[in-house]
């Protein structure tokens, strides 16, 4: 249940809260991904199924424990260590997201915003990573996964790893569009992930 709980929260305070925040102070909906097909687009499909696919896995896990067996369990990964480092990487997911999304301000989206101007943020955890954000929603990817085990979890990094780093490469293409030297300046000293 805490695990439900804990999700839960998550997609409140970094999805929802953050996007309602963000709109109050800007009237901009931080949501830009398209709904072609074109790579963008294409890609927030897949980050919807990924949301679905991990809301489906922790439902079964609190409330329909009999289930589990269905999610094809690793259980020789089972055991109560990996799982504390797994709530520990959740709490560390939390928190980092939360803060690198303070870091961009009114710059953050979940997409590319074509439509609104923003400004380069380079500053905060962006002057350690350029993409700390995606950094944040992997560490907590892994720490579902030593939380519960099983092959959906590891679908679910799976599926992140390709997802974010062709969303990250079609952020760069746009970012050095958009900002030119300044963003290639900073490409240069900070790596994409750490």
């Amino acid at each position: 249940m805490y695990l439900f709980i804990f999700f839960i929260v998550y997609f409140l305070l970094v999805f929802v809260l953050r996007s309602l925040l963000l709109w109050k102070k800007t009237k901009v909906n931080p949501l830009t991904f398209n709904k072609g097909d074109d790579a963008h687009g294409y890609n927030g499909k897949v980050f919807g199924i990924i949301s679905i696919i991990e809301l489906v896995v922790v439902s079964i896990y609190a409330f329909i424990p009999a289930w589990h067996k269905f999610l094809l369990p690793i259980w020789y990964l089972e055991n109560e260590t990996l799982v504390y480092i797994g709530w520990a990487l959740l709490i560390l997911s939390l928190l980092f997201v939360w803060f690198a999304q303070s870091n961009m301000r009114e710059s953050w989206r979940i997409g590319i915003d074509e439509e609104n101007k923003t400004e380069l943020v380079t500053s905060g955890f962006f002057a350690i990573s350029r993409n700390p954000i995606f950094l944040g929603i992997m560490i907590g990817n892994i720490g579902l996964f030593l939380v519960l085990p099983n092959a959906f979890t590891l679908l679910i990094i799976a599926l992140s790893a390709v997802s974010i780093n062709t969303q990250i490469r079609l952020e760069e293409e746009f970012l050095a569009k958009e900002f030119g030297e300044p963003y290639n300046q900073y490409k240069s000293k900070v790596n994409r992930w750490l």
